[in-house]
């Protein structure tokens, strides 16, 4: 009998050792479990233990108050005028954070003179003085359409003024005098004043004043050591009128150039990857107070400009016989004379949308403008690059369409009217959240356009300074070995 039953005891036995393992595996895993969260240890548990652990709220230390929301939980506001702004708070910070957490870009500028920029402005030099003194009076820049393409004067002055600011300002880039301690090299050449004041030939010359300072510029520049020791490839020049430069460009090819766009560069010449887009100055007067909304706007879409161009806008002109007879459109020819820019600004200013179309080159004074206005730009302009694209996603305040799709017909206005009115209220607002980015001005404030341009120039250092680095691989064991010869020059692809 005992020996029937032995085998049935050590069943019973082995099972309740199984159970018993099993328990005590259980709670040894339950108490790992309960000690991490206990001691804090969330991205241990994040990426190990806790499936959807994202429901778990990253708490800040310096919060007393934390706020517990999973990624999916939807944001509920009070006030629908305030769409996005807590979920877009952080991208902003994101693109505009306070200097004084990081070193500053160092800018060593040539003391070109005057005649290569305040002197164009008609500023009379004292004596052997270079610069004005802007502690006293800033020389005016022309208004007009001059005003569109006036960076190089507003980052002259900023970089003027950082050796007087206050050393608790912030400040994007500071001017340094060592040029060996500098990030970048600054050509303060007016281009765009050069181009649109001194480009006509006079009476018995055979070179206009423009092509003459383009031709001394590059002589001076090709004979400084600073150019010499990086092949001008850290060297800044500022291009943004789209025919400036256009006799120096193919000589001063491996520098950083400041454009509008690549309309008329060979991608040799000028590219996305080396290259700096920067905003237009709005010529129209900046939508301040706006008030407005969806119903108050009476216009639907609003093109005011030069309708016949050539190269790639002649969808202009398609566009406006496309549009010009449609119901809440304003399609009409306009410029700045004839008390063309106040027409421009109460126009802008009462549309819901406004037209952004390629004109000679891909890019338009008419989206900064729009941008001014609060009127969600619709733009038709398939080459186009745009201002801090890298860190700005212009598709939260902007319509993009492709020219083919805009010359279809009724396809833009069937589009444009598709777009309900809590839609365009999402985009109008973002518009007066970015609007700070696109706007020039003296003295310059953090998060401006000055500002902005500046971080674009610091985020193309590193990949500068690297192919930099890579030429000089084997420039020791190719330079000659006299005294006094420097080494080989840059391959003809840097830039590219």
């Amino acid at each position: 009998m005992a020996e029937r039953n032995a085998p049935s005891i050590g069943l019973i036995s082995q099972k309740s050792l199984f159970y018993l393992f099993s328990i005590t595996t259980v709670l040894f895993i339950l108490s790992w479990f309960f000690v991490l969260r206990s001691t804090g240890h969330n991205h241990f548990i994040n990426h190990s233990l806790i499936p959807n652990s994202k429901v778990f709220a990253r708490i800040d230390k310096r919060n007393s108050k934390p706020h517990i929301q999973s990624e999916d939980e939807p944001l509920v506001l009070n006030n629908p005028m305030n769409v996005g702004k807590e979920v877009q708070a952080s991208k902003d910070n994101a693109l505009v954070k306070d200097n004084s957490n990081k070193v500053a870009l160092k800018v060593f500028m040539y003391d070109l003179p005057p005649e290569f920029h305040f002197e164009l402005l008609d500023w009379k030099a004292n004596g052997g003085s270079v610069w004005p003194d802007i502690r006293t009076k800033i020389p005016q820049y022309p208004g007009g359409l001059n005003l569109q393409h006036s960076i190089e004067y507003w980052l002259t002055l900023d970089l003027l003024s950082s050796e007087y600011a206050d050393p608790a300002s912030a400040h994007t880039a500071i001017r340094v005098h060592n040029s060996s301690e500098a990030d970048v090299i600054f050509v303060p050449f007016f281009s765009s004043l050069s181009l649109n004041r001194f480009s006509r030939l006079k009476p018995h010359e055979k070179k206009s004043k423009n092509t003459l300072l383009q031709e001394k510029l590059v002589k001076f520049l090709t004979a400084q050591e600073e150019w010499k020791r990086s092949g001008g490839c850290d060297h800044i020049i500022l291009a943004h009128h789209p025919n400036s430069m256009l006799d120096a460009r193919t000589k001063l090819w491996p520098a950083m150039f400041i454009l509008a766009d690549f309309g008329r560069y060979p991608p040799n010449i000028a590219n996305v990857e080396k290259d700096v887009i920067a905003p237009y100055k709005h010529v129209i007067r900046t939508f301040v107070n706006d008030l407005s909304d969806f119903d108050s706007r009476p216009t639907l879409l609003y093109f005011q400009g030069a309708i016949y161009r050539k190269d790639g806008g002649f969808a202009r002109q398609e566009l406006f016989y496309l549009l010009k007879d449609e119901k809440e459109v304003h399609f009409s020819f306009g410029t700045v004379q004839r008390d063309g820019i106040r027409k421009a600004t109460s126009g802008m200013h009462s549309s819901k949308f406004c037209l952004n179309i390629a004109g000679d080159t891909p890019s338009s004074n008419r989206l900064f403008d729009a941008i001014a206005s609060h009127c969600v730009p619709v733009i038709i302009s398939d080459d186009i690059e745009l201002p801090y694209e890298d860190v700005l996603d212009y598709s939260e305040f902007c319509i993009f369409v492709r020219t083919s799709d805009a010359l279809k017909e009724k396809f833009l206005i069937n589009l444009i009217r598709s777009i309900g009115k809590d839609e365009w209220t999402r985009m109008w607002v973002r518009l007066k959240e970015v609007e700070t980015f696109f706007e020039f001005q003296y003295p310059s404030k953090e998060g401006d356009a000055v500002q902005m341009i500046w971080q674009a120039v610091a985020r193309k250092v590193p990949a500068m300074r690297m192919k930099l680095h890579k030429s000089r691989r084997l420039s020791r064991s190719h330079a000659p070995k006299e005294k006094g010869l420097r080494s080989a020059p840059l391959p003809r692809n840097f830039g590219e």
